[in-house]
């Protein structure tokens, strides 16, 4: 077989890359597995102080600020529920602001509303790019080893191919097992964080229509 010229060149470049990324490949496994295991922590913690909003919950509240119907009665029916702060907050910010116009409080209620749901995406990102990123190194620090463990095998040293298969399979299990948990993560907390706003987004509406009624 014809050897390219240049082509011992290239190849020993690239292996000589992919050789060094082995470290950072197994540093960012070790950092990934960490951060997955402290973000399940703070999953349960965020889990035990969660307070749970039902439907008939946000009925009544929407009920209550109707009847009568006023920026005050508005403040006075959330300050008194027992709904996150998170809702208590815009909507008194929504209501304390009778002076404004219907599109300016419209406009208001919609950034409110846009700053917690780039609050949930912010929440949601890191363990999404864990998720994401963690198979992927574990793959990389599978097939990073085993060059190296094949050639020596066709060399006969038998234990530095066995040392290579244990760096393959420790990273691939490291990698999955941070996605793993990233993932569950990420489809629990997106499911509250889409529960959340969509009674903030059920909350914001009726008060504007409150508001712009009890104005008319």
């Amino acid at each position: 077989m014809v050897a390219i010229p240049g082509s011992e060149m290239l190849g020993s470049a690239l292996h000589v890359i992919s050789q060094s990324l082995l470290i950072p490949v197994i540093v960012g496994l070790l950092a990934f597995m960490v951060y997955a295991i402290v973000s399940f922590g703070g999953l349960i913690s965020e889990y035990t102080g969660r307070i749970r909003v039902s439907t008939d919950q946000i009925e009544k509240i929407i009920s209550d600020i109707s009847n009568p119907g006023s920026s005050e009665k508005i403040i006075e029916v959330m300050e008194n529920s027992d709904v996150p702060e998170g809702y208590k907050t815009i909507i008194t910010k929504i209501a304390s602001h009778p002076e404004l116009g219907t599109k300016s409080r419209e406009a208001l209620a919609r950034k409110l509303i846009e700053s917690e749901e780039a609050r949930a995406a912010k929440s949601l990102e890191k363990t999404d790019i864990v998720t994401r990123l963690g198979p992927t190194l574990g793959l990389m620090g599978t097939l990073i080893p085993m060059g190296p463990g094949l050639a020596a095998l066709g060399s006969g040293d038998i234990n530095t191919l066995a040392q290579a298969i244990i760096i393959a399979f420790d990273t691939t299990v490291v990698g999955l097992a941070a996605g793993g948990i990233a993932y569950t993560i990420s489809k629990i907390r997106r499911r509250w964080y889409e529960e959340y706003l969509s009674n903030l987004d059920a909350l914001c509406e009726a008060t504007l229509e409150v508001m712009d009624h009890g104005k008319a």
